[in-house]
């Protein structure tokens, strides 16, 4: 009896909800790249896209602006994904607004997608660019500066938990990735005609998934892993 009692004993318990948790944090690591990557293949194949006067929600605009609409709605799934992910790993003081602005970031790439941008820079070919701010373009543009901000205060708030946690260089990582993705994305929409506007776009976009990767691994390795 005593036998069988210091067996069943040494077996690891497995929680599931540590393991779900886990899982949804690995969609944040995922989510950049996807969308980059789809992205970059779109630019480089479409013909007429200029990486260096377009930025990548142009894309939208056209016969093929579909594949950017579901890699946009697809990418936004992960991001919330991963920001139930946060809101369940994090202590109670930061979990549920660190959910939220990673969610409102999430839900900002799917109207985004439902909004395409007015055409600009001659993009799409054969196409005449917008004189006037039509409906869709100003909804796509509010879609991105809420989503741009509401990623920066994210990376604030969990660059707070990270120091709590003694994790001072992804503390240091976080808060600088919130200045740049500001930064970059104002000084992107004002100068949006000139390619400076579109490298400080790339440079917010580019910083944004780079931020919620390095915090998602820092996360899921901070979480509490499922055998215990």
């Amino acid at each position: 009896m005593s036998t069988e009692s210091s067996t069943s004993a040494s077996v690891p318990t497995f929680d599931r909800g540590r393991a779900v948790t886990r899982s949804l944090l690995g969609w944040g690591v995922v989510a950049g790249p996807f969308y980059l990557i789809v992205g970059l293949a779109q630019a480089l194949l479409v013909p007429g896209f200029d990486l260096s006067r377009h930025a990548l929600s142009l894309l939208l605009l056209g016969p093929l602006g579909w594949i950017q609409a579901v890699n946009l709605c697809l990418s936004g799934l992960m991001v919330l994904a991963a920001g139930v992910g946060f809101a369940r790993v994090m202590p109670p003081r930061g979990n549920l607004w660190a959910g939220v602005f990673l969610g409102l970031y999430g839900l900002s790439l799917v109207a985004a997608a439902i909004f395409p941008p007015d055409p600009m820079g001659g993009f799409p070919p054969g196409g005449t660019d917008a004189t006037t701010v039509s409906t869709s373009g100003l909804l796509h543009l509010m879609a991105g500066a809420i989503g741009f901000v509401s990623l920066a205060v994210a990376a604030v708030i969990v660059g707070a938990w990270f120091r709590r946690a003694g994790r001072r260089g992804a503390a240091a990582i976080s808060w600088v990735a919130a200045a740049v993705i500001v930064l970059g994305f104002l000084g992107g929409a004002a100068l949006a005609m000139v390619p400076a506007g579109i490298a400080l776009l790339w440079l917010a976009v580019v910083a944004g998934w780079a931020w919620l990767a390095i915090a998602s691994v820092m996360a899921y390795r901070l979480a509490p892993r499922p055998d215990f």
